[in-house]
């Protein structure tokens, strides 16, 4: 089990090391990588943070239910000293230490898990704050990456010497001169028309 523990490990550290050389030139792709260790991280966390909840509850139950052990044993060595029962006194006496003792370990144990448990909240709160910051910056970096491609792509098309593609003063130029050849042909047909119009006149008035 040791030796599959030590290759897995070795395999996703392996992993990670390739993601990160490949993602590196890429800081959106980077930050996402760490996103998503972050996210699984905190929710590992969360689960802790559960079973440490669990282990409290438990430890109260099991501490509740001993003190009501206690107490009837309490009462069970009075009665005995009372009826003057030596052989079962020394039997009472035993039961009373052990669950005065095992009161205190379950004591100990609860206060210690209420503690960690403070502790596991604490650092909880601060990962989910990371991660939310870590979400923001996602998208701050997202924001500046598509202003860059945009207006990357619109220098790409504003340009007079882009090759390959026709630019937006290439289109300019080429609509001048459809524009150039309409009002030309406009005036040449306009002429002509005129032209007609005065040999109609002309053969009217003769």
């Amino acid at each position: 089990m040791k030796f599959f523990k030590r290759l897995r490990y070795t395999i996703e550290a392996d992993i990670a090391s390739f993601l990160e050389r490949r993602e590196r030139k890429n800081p959106v792709a980077l930050l996402q990588h760490f996103l998503r260790q972050a996210e699984a991280q905190t929710k590992e966390t969360e689960q802790c943070l559960q079973r440490q909840q669990q282990l409290k509850e438990q430890f109260a139950a099991q501490l509740k239910d001993n003190e009501r052990l206690l107490q009837k044993r309490r009462e069970q060595l009075a009665l005995v000293e009372l009826a003057s029962e030596a052989d079962l006194l020394a039997f009472a006496q035993q039961e009373v230490a052990a669950y005065e003792a095992r009161a205190n370990t379950l004591a100990q144990s609860l206060a210690q898990a209420e503690h960690d448990y403070f502790e596991l909240e604490q650092k909880y709160e601060q990962m989910k704050h990371k991660l939310k910051d870590m979400q923001v910056r996602q998208l701050q970096l997202m924001g500046k990456e598509n202003v860059v491609r945009a207006h990357h792509k619109m220098n790409t098309v504003m340009s007079t010497h882009t090759a390959g593609d026709e630019s937006f003063a290439e289109m300019e130029n080429y609509i001048d001169r459809l524009g150039d050849n309409i009002e030309a042909n406009y005036s040449v047909t306009t002429f002509e028309h005129r032209l007609e119009q005065l040999a109609k006149d002309a053969a009217l008035s003769k």
